[in-house]
């Protein structure tokens, strides 16, 4: 599990195929290793890998297929900028929120805008992941742990203000880039728990208009 405050920008400096997958290597920068084991976990731009050699001034992992064909990891190439955070301990603090390492889905960055200080981005989620983003809810994109400002359909808007631009990767986003996004844990899981019994059939993939209506959700 990660809070989706990001703790360093890391620097891919290798990408190996190896027996039909990736293996790649990040040099971590800032990212203090002096607490990471063999086996453990690191978010590298959301995305929960696990740490197989520690040459010191960075990490080797392995990215499978699954990863590769659900995620933007495939658009990294060696030299991309990549946020990096270490996984929660008992005693860390909860900065932002719960956030899996599991990617959901990739969007789209649609625009970049001027807002006094801050930046306005507005991004498109693929359109399975809409009703998981709620008016001033959280959203993780490439790992990094964001309130939604604005939702049109599946398109949502973020206000990123200097601070978030300087220690994350955003301040490299232009509209056409592929990112990661991880819904909020909660909003998936109450989706399931009010299918009760119904989660247990085949069919049980969401919540639709006449479930809802059914169960008098819906007048």
């Amino acid at each position: 599990m990660f809070t989706g405050i990001i703790e360093a920008i890391g620097t891919v400096r290798a990408l190996t195929p190896k027996g039909g997958d990736v293996r790649v290597y990040v040099q971590t920068g800032k990212l203090d290793l002096g607490d990471v084991k063999l086996g453990d976990s690191i978010a590298v731009n959301g995305i929960c890998l696990t740490a197989v050699e520690l040459p010191g001034d960075g990490f080797w992992a392995d990215v499978s297929r699954e990863t590769l064909a659900r995620t933007a990891f495939i658009d990294l190439k060696a030299g991309s900028r990549v946020n990096l955070e270490k996984a929660l301990t008992p005693t860390s603090r909860l900065g932002g929120h719960l956030v899996s390492g599991h990617v959901d889905g990739v969007g789209e960055v649609l625009s970049r805008e001027e807002n006094a200080r801050a930046v306005q981005f507005r991004i498109r989620a693929p359109r399975e992941l809409a009703r998981y983003i709620a008016l001033k809810g959280s959203i993780t994109v490439d790992g990094t742990s964001l309130t939604v400002n604005g939702v049109n359909g599946a398109e949502f808007e973020l206000t990123i203000v200097p601070h978030t631009l300087g220690e994350t990767i955003m301040a490299d986003y232009r509209p056409g880039r592929q990112v990661n996004l991880e819904v909020d844990l909660l909003a998936r899981y109450l989706e399931r728990l009010m299918l009760g019994d119904q989660a247990a059939e085949p069919s049980a993939s969401g919540l639709t208009t006449s479930f809802l209506a059914e169960h008098g959700y819906l007048k």
